[in-house]
């Protein structure tokens, strides 16, 4: 990135010399992402976050395609940034939308988006892997049935990217969302593939950029920034994946010899190898959060998009948990850089803070010390 941000300052749409050695940067970091997933260049709109990739995605193709019909569906524990793009499109102009419920697993069973075809359905949108809790929806299955009834299928890719294989001619969808910051890059850059031949509605005006798509100045050192992350990520994509899920399924174990009633949401069968998501029954999650973080562990209790929020995750409450479960939950997830040691050091953290919480919750039980 630090060439674009110190030598090349060039506006990539300008025609003199410092313009086109910016836009030489566009098209090679196009040309690198599409080779990764297995694209074509020209099928990637670069755009400045995920939110805004699955944004294009739903608002951009639903209204291309509203003549042929205003049906869609999309999945109960989408992110929100697809669950409020549908709503709006409920809401505001008139769309039909079917949202699809989760076995407790959470996971779509691919009968169940066929039952909710209609001939009027134009677009289906599923998670490729769940960002809270992990779980790895059947994307392959469920593209199989809206391939054959003619239906478009987008999905988010923004959490499974460099966890689990992304080659999009594999997986059949019409349009899939990425972000940067998901696999080691910047924040505020992510892109959207749109299959080649696709109309689509821009969602924003100003300019003829990324093919007349998405206007506005291309964010160049964060895109050069994002292409190499993505190569970075993928170099050891196999290996990684195994030593991540041991290292995830070695703190389980150790949580579960800390805290027996602990319980795992999720599917660990069909599950990103770096997630696990836990819930504590008489601890809530903010508490445990918060007394976490005094230990120097950086936990979430759901979507780090929802901070500062105290609404039990609506993920885990699709799922058929009880409130109090889905309040309970913690996330923990690895990376690349997790090591054995930081894992044993979160679990003698995770002892700390049961032991600390649950003999405060004993004593402030005692009527001596209510007393007092």
């Amino acid at each position: 990135m630090r060439p674009y941000l110190e030598r090349h300052w060039g506006n990539p749409s300008s025609v003199h010399a410092a313009g086109r050695e910016a836009r030489a940067a566009i098209d090679d970091a196009r040309d690198q992402l599409a080779s990764l997933l297995r694209a074509k260049p020209h099928e990637l709109i670069f755009t400045g976050s995920g939110t805004e990739s699955n944004n294009l995605a739903i608002l951009g193709l639903a209204r291309a395609h509203a003549q042929r019909g205003r049906h869609l569906i999309c999945g109960a524990t989408e992110h929100h940034a697809v669950l409020h793009a549908f709503e709006h499109l409920q809401k505001r102009e008139g769309f039909d939308v079917t949202f699809l419920p989760v076995d407790h697993t959470g996971r779509i069973d691919p009968d169940t988006v066929s039952a909710a075809l209609r001939p009027d359905t134009t677009l289906v949108s599923i998670m490729a892997a769940n960002n809270e809790t992990g779980v790895v929806q059947p994307l392959h299955e469920i593209a199989a049935r809206c391939e054959r009834r003619g239906v478009l299928l987008h999905s988010d890719m923004v959490q499974s990217f460099a966890k689990m294989p992304t080659h999009l001619s594999d997986h059949g969808v019409a349009a899939a969302s990425f972000a940067a910051h998901k696999f080691y890059g910047p924040k505020g850059v992510g892109f959207l593939y749109l299959r080649a031949g696709l109309p689509i509605e821009s969602i924003q005006f100003g300019g003829a950029h990324e093919n007349q798509r998405r206007p506005g100045t291309e964010n160049v050192p964060a895109i050069a920034g994002m292409a190499a992350a993505a190569a970075w990520a993928l170099r050891a994509f196999e290996g990684e994946a195994e030593r991540e899920r041991q290292l995830r399924d070695e703190l389980a174990e150790r949580i579960a010899a800390i805290s027996p009633e602990a319980e795992r949401n999720g599917d660990p069968a069909h599950s990103l190898a770096n997630t696990l998501n836990l819930s504590f029954s008489d601890i809530e999650s903010e508490t445990m959060l918060m007394a976490l973080d005094l230990e120097g562990v950086c936990a979430s209790s759901g979507s780090a998009c929802m901070v500062g929020s105290v609404v039990a995750s609506h993920v885990l409450l699709a799922m058929g948990m009880s409130a109090g479960r889905a309040g309970s939950a913690i996330r923990f997830s690895l990376g690349q850089q997790t090591t054995a040691a930081e894992v044993e050091a979160t679990g003698a953290a995770v002892k700390r803070v049961i032991d600390r919480l649950r003999s405060v919750q004993t004593n402030a039980r005692r009527p001596e010390y209510v007393a007092r």
